[in-house]
């Protein structure tokens, strides 16, 4: 691939990846987990990486686990990580806290996640959370999304789309998914996806690693955040949609010019300004994304 065809590509997929390998499908234990990340962050594809995503409540496992591991606070990289809230946000935040103290410069919680269902909810999560974290909140794909997405925005947060699981049916629809981005955009409102992202193109899949695993037709990383640059830069929600739709092999392209699909163009600064709308999504493997992106002849 070329050197301004790679750089396109960056654009789109730089820091992209929440490394979620404590969650299923992979569901690793604290010990691989960590051992996976301290080795993605020194893969020449670093830079796709970001948080380590982590419970809150497992967060002194984390640190007894990752001991000599995380980076002295002399050389300004710590892990960052993003920790999951529980029911008890005013308790979670206290943890955050202490652990934020307890290694400063080597490791730090910069964002957090959460599920709220009305925007009563989300106001009260909102509110147990301390200032200078990024929060992100997981909303139900099908309610009214416009009193959700006025509270998350009234809160300074994002919001966060879930866009597969392990059985067919939590698999949203691209309409559903394209409703939602078009939402935020609406709102004024950044967000993240989680769950079935681990393909750059939509197809059908193995939903699972196990050898009887059910099958079910997933998004692809590629269609989701180009669609997401797409509608950043004026597109309709029915073009979004057709993109998260596209299962040709070659119909995205990167090149000289920045992005190409079915006719459309976007150069390389639309694709990083999708980036600040569509910011990223969690994956239970980094090192799958990586080698189909391989495969494709696009790293």
């Amino acid at each position: 691939m070329e050197a301004d065809a790679v750089s396109a590509l960056r654009e789109l997929l730089s820091e992209i990846v929440d490394y979620a390998g404590l969650f299923p499908p992979a569901q690793l234990d604290m010990p691989a987990a960590v051992t996976e990340y301290a080795a993605h962050r020194a893969s020449p594809e670093r830079w796709m990486l970001a948080r380590f995503v982590v419970p809150v409540a497992r967060l002194a496992e984390l640190a007894a686990t990752a001991g000599a591991r995380l980076p002295a606070a002399a050389t300004g990289d710590p892990w960052r990580l993003s920790g999951l809230v529980g029911a008890d946000a005013a308790a979670d935040a206290a943890a955050i806290a202490s652990f934020n103290a307890a290694h400063s410069g080597r490791a730090v919680v910069d964002a957090v996640e959460l599920k709220a269902a009305t925007p009563a909810e989300v106001e009260r999560a909102l509110s147990a959370l301390p200032r200078g974290l990024t929060a992100y909140v997981e909303l139900p794909l099908r309610a009214d999304l416009e009193p959700l997405l006025a509270a998350v925005k009234a809160g300074g947060a994002r919001a966060k789309l879930r866009t597969g699981g392990l059985a067919p049916e939590a698999i949203p629809a691209p309409a559903d998914v394209a409703r939602f981005m078009a939402a935020c955009r609406a709102a004024g409102v950044p967000f993240k996806a989680t769950a079935g992202l681990h393909h750059p193109l939509r197809a059908e899949q193995a939903l699972t690693y196990a050898a009887d695993s059910p099958r079910g037709v997933m998004h692809g990383f590629l269609n989701v955040f180009a669609a997401g640059a797409l509608l950043r830069a004026g597109a309709p929600a029915a073009e979004a949609e057709a993109l998260l739709r596209e299962q040709r092999p070659g119909a995205l392209r990167f090149h000289e010019a920045g992005f190409e699909w079915d006719g459309r163009q976007l150069p390389a600064a639309a694709l990083a300004a999708g980036r600040d709308f569509a910011v990223g999504f969690g994956s239970c493997s980094f090192r799958e994304p990586v080698a189909e992106l391989r495969q494709m002849g696009l790293l």
